[in-house]
């Protein structure tokens, strides 16, 4: 597909905001839906909508299949060994809370050590307080460097035989830093710690390989790599899988109930209690058939292209300071302007038709780090063109002439 075949897939670029083109560049917030998706969950409501692995009529037989299907379409996508080590989950908030909890009950005793880093989202930091306060585990922080990049001999100094899990993003939803996640994931098996990856930022860039990397626990969310919200995927060994107590009690997860006791189902339903996102689960699948066909390469070449000139283009304003300068980067920029607030800045670019992020990104103790209150963040997807990232330069002088 050519970029303009790519785009008319999108039916929401063609909208105009505020009389404007709208150019979206929050990406690493939600990306955008292709038609594919969007046709994907109507043709559940329409044609077949019922609840799965417990009916034996037509309809739910054939939601059943088609989730499973569903299943079958991620494992392929992350190379999972097994189809049961792909857990659907409400995203990668959920998924984290679920090895958080699980995990944490099982194998985090009193003075055991969770290592994070600097740059983690909210949600990957405040499961672990939670669960390292409710068994008497430390939580340790990897720091960062002023271009934003972990401190690898700092993280090689925090790993020891109290080391229990290593919970890392492999690309910072702020800055774009892509980290040495494999090489990190070698270290922590050395002493025997366990790694958990949050991919959030990384699937929708880059082709992941779940074998290759070796990591313990993988997660993301549908809604960053194109698909529908409230849907993610949590991949974890089969081992460790089997040995964790399950998050949520109800049904599905289930193999007998009494009341005196309860035994448990297998994988991957012993992590899945309930009614799940049935039509979201399918179109994730959709999203990365999508993806498939538009193909890595192309995603790579075409969101690497644009990071380096819109990098270029942003540094020539005078005035911008780019936050996160690391050569290793996925195609997200954030920055300030001297003199103004993220939040105006935000606005004004609204008002042309530019869809940015503003504020702290649910990373409030990086922006502390830096020393600032918040960040302008413009991220790309590969629907998006250098054209629309000279609108959005042009854009940015406007705003700074007009607040100054």
């Amino acid at each position: 597909m050519t970029l303009a075949e790519i785009r008319k897939q999108f039916p929401i670029l063609e909208q105009q905001v505020n009389g404007k083109p709208l150019i979206y560049f929050d990406n690493g917030a939600t990306a955008q839906k292709p038609l594919a998706v969007i046709h994907s969950i109507d043709d559940y409501y329409q044609k077949y909508n019922s609840n799965i692995h417990r009916g034996v009529h037509h309809l739910s037989q054939l939601a059943t299949n088609r989730y499973e299907e569903s299943r079958d379409i991620l494992q392929k996508f992350v190379n999972a060994r097994k189809n049961y080590e792909i857990i659907f989950t409400a995203g990668t908030t959920g998924g984290i809370n679920l090895v958080a909890s699980s995990f944490g009950k099982k194998f985090l005793d009193k003075g055991d050590e969770v290592i994070i880093s600097a740059m983690e989202h909210h949600s990957n930091i405040v499961p672990w307080q939670m669960i390292c306060e409710e068994r008497g585990a430390n939580l340790r922080v990897i720091p960062i460097n002023d271009k934003g990049e972990l401190i690898y001999e700092e993280y090689i100094k925090l790993l020891s035989h109290r080391t229990k899990l290593v919970a890392i993003t492999h690309i910072s939803n702020t800055m774009g830093t892509i980290n040495p996640v494999r090489k990190m994931i070698v270290n922590a098996h050395e002493i025997g710690a366990k790694v958990l990856i949050d991919a959030a930022q990384s699937v929708p860039h880059m082709k992941l390989d779940v074998q290759e990397l070796d990591c313990d626990f993988l997660v993301f969310s549908a809604h960053k790599m194109f698909g529908p919200t409230g849907v993610g995927v949590l991949y974890g060994k089969e081992e460790l899988l089997n040995e964790m107590p399950p998050y949520q009690g109800g049904g599905d997860m289930i193999k007998e109930v009494t009341f005196e006791k309860t035994t448990y189902n297998c994988l991957p339903h012993k992590f899945e209690a309930g009614t799940p996102n049935i039509a979201g689960g399918i179109a994730t699948a959709e999203a990365v058939k999508f993806m498939n066909e538009v193909g890595f390469d192309f995603i790579e070449h075409q969101e690497h292209e644009l990071l380096t000139y819109a990098t270029k283009r942003l540094s020539e304003i005078e005035g911008v300071r780019i936050i996160g300068t690391s050569s290793n980067k996925a195609s997200v920029i954030s920055f300030v302007v001297a003199g103004t607030h993220p939040f105006d800045v935000g606005t004004l670019l609204d008002q042309m038709g530019i869809a940015v992020r503003t504020g702290h990104h649910c990373t409030q103790p990086l922006m502390n780090f830096f020393g600032i209150p918040g960040t302008i963040r413009a991220s790309f997807a590969f629907y998006n063109t250098k054209e629309e990232v000279d609108v959005f330069i042009a854009a940015i002088k406007k705003a700074i002439m007009m607040l100054s």
